[in-house]
């Protein structure tokens, strides 16, 4: 059986996701994104902690291009350090959740029937528990940290990864690359990794691109509701909260705290829709 067409790579691959105007979009607010986190401490000399009660609660400025909150911190400063936690978070959180998956899947795809009973009903039953009522129990137990929200990501996001494997690793075993191999005697690390992991990797690869908005969000909503990081730590959630508490004198909080949960959700929303369209052959349209 054939191993099906191969999807563009390198420089097809980038014009073909920069043509789509939904992918370039995408490109643009996830480059935004990243830039602003990076270069936090360039673009805002200002300290995201640093309290100026006097100045509480002020419009935009040039001094202050988002304003201030309550207790006179400069919101632009902690919109781009909060953008670090955010990606931090997320890209730590999502790599070890798409790691996990992708070995637990790979072994419940290619392994005995009993292996693979065991490993699916362990996914169904972690994904069968509410996420935020899981979270809010495993912050009881462990308390609000960044290393709490990474462990309540990687616990209830693996499954999803490992299951899309699962499938996978099902359909390619079948394929004569693999047969031959095992004819020839080949051992389990090495059809796995030479032959079924690179095969698997793109498809959960473009999942993980979209679960980031998803992270992020979660991230957030722990912080908004007081149990996510700690302040000072600037959050985009915390934002929020503290923007919603005094919205009555201010709106710029409220703004400067959901404007880049938006932008963030629809930049990599909008780049996994852009990538599964150019790397799945299944989905892909020739122009």
């Amino acid at each position: 059986m054939p191993a099906g067409p191969r999807p563009p790579r390198g420089g097809p691959a980038l014009r073909r996701l920069l043509r789509d105007p939904l992918g370039a979009l995408g490109v643009a607010l996830v480059t935004l994104v990243v830039a602003g986190a990076v270069l936090a401490g360039p673009l805002s000399r200002a300290d995201p902690t640093a309290l100026d009660l006097p100045a509480r609660q002020l419009g935009p400025s040039w001094a202050h291009p988002l304003g201030t909150d309550h207790l006179g911190r400069d919101l632009f400063a902690r919109v781009l350090h909060g953008g670090q936690v955010a990606l931090q978070v997320s890209g730590v959180s999502v790599g070890l959740a798409l790691a996990v998956g992708l070995v637990l899947g790979m072994l419940a795809g290619y392994g005995p029937h009993w292996l693979d009973n065991a490993l699916v009903l362990a996914f169904d039953a972690v994904r069968s528990f509410p996420t935020i009522m899981f979270a809010l129990a495993l912050v009881t137990l462990l308390g609000p940290s960044i290393l709490t929200i990474v462990v309540i990501v990687v616990i209830t996001s693996f499954p999803v990864y490992g299951r899309v494997v699962r499938t996978q690793t099902q359909s390619l075993k079948t394929y004569d690359f693999v047969l031959a191999e095992r004819a020839l005697g080949a051992r389990l690390g090495r059809v796995l990794g030479r032959h079924i992991l690179p095969n698997v990797l793109g498809p959960v690869l473009i999942l993980a691109s979209m679960e980031i908005p998803v992270v992020v969000t979660i991230e957030a909503g722990l912080s908004f509701l007081g149990v996510g990081i700690r302040p000072p730590t600037p959050s985009w959630g915390s934002i929020l909260n503290d923007g919603y508490t005094f919205i009555r004198d201010t709106p710029w909080p409220v703004l400067a705290g959901g404007l880049p949960l938006v932008v963030t959700t629809l930049g990599f929303t909008f780049l996994g829709e852009a990538l599964r369209d150019v790397f799945d052959p299944t989905l892909r349209h020739e122009r």
